[in-house]
């Protein structure tokens, strides 16, 4: 395994992150505060609890799991378009680099980007309301999972787009709606029992429903569930990203 490539490619990916810290950090945390402010001042007061927790802290998972869906698949999509677009891709293709060390180099930063995040917006959701993570290993569990199966996904669209467009028509039009869908912001418990079992047809449940069970020991899905479909979605997308690679989709013919 050539372990100094990947460092080579990871660590230029981390520096573009120095380099974009208002973009890549500064700017989502600002925005989840002013979800959470807006949701917890206008709903919360009209919802003082759910499943027994106030309304400001229970929303504080799926904030983070907005957050850290969006960036994730943002980071991965534009850290493999831009050497599409620049050419370069066809000089990292030729290195003596294989196929799974350059994924790995790029989902791993992605995915260590999205966790730092996910990690200061739980630190800065902690100066709004008070905050316990019941269990602090699954917390962790899910949320590198989610990072690096969405890190995945992202590297898959980077891959399939061909103009920068195309690079947020996934994230706005598809992954922030399905969060908002997915009981981020409330109990699925709470809606009638078509549109119960409507929702579970949602991945993102799963995912948010997990990561909610890690800090309150409450969740819409049992956690067995959920963890099994977070590890099945990671599965599917290694999967796509193993096709591709072996069939240069939109790689040798770009």
């Amino acid at each position: 395994m050539n372990l100094q490539a990947m460092r080579a490619i990871y660590l230029f990916e981390m520096a573009r992150t120095r380099r974009t810290l208002l973009q890549s950090i500064v700017s989502p945390v600002i925005s989840t505060s002013l979800y959470f402010v807006v949701f917890g001042a206008a709903i919360g007061s009209r919802i003082p609890e759910v499943d027994g927790i106030s309304y400001g802290a229970f929303i504080v998972p799926g904030l983070i799991m907005l957050s850290l869906l969006t960036q994730s698949v943002s980071n991965a999509s534009f850290g493999i378009y831009f050497p599409k677009f620049t050419g370069t891709i066809y000089e990292l293709l030729s290195a003596p680099v294989s196929y799974f060390e350059i994924t790995a180099s790029y989902v791993g930063a992605a995915a260590s980007k999205s966790v730092v995040l996910g990690l200061i917006i739980l630190a800065t959701a902690g100066l709004f309301v008070p905050i316990e993570v019941a269990h602090p290993f699954w917390m962790l569990l899910f949320l590198v999972l989610t990072a690096v199966t969405f890190s995945l996904f992202g590297f898959i669209i980077g891959i399939w787009a061909d103009n920068f467009e195309k690079l947020q028509l996934v994230p706005l039009l598809i992954i922030t709606p399905l969060t908002f869908l997915g009981g981020s912001f409330y109990s699925i418990n709470i809606l009638p029992p078509i549109w119960q079992t409507v929702t579970l047809f949602n991945p993102v449940v799963y995912l948010v429903s997990g990561f909610r069970w890690s800090f309150y020991d409450v969740a819409d899905v049992r956690v067995g569930i959920s963890l099994a479909m977070t590890l099945l979605f990671l599965a599917l997308f290694l999967a796509i990203v193993a096709w591709i690679f072996k069939t240069g989709y939109r790689l040798k013919t770009y």
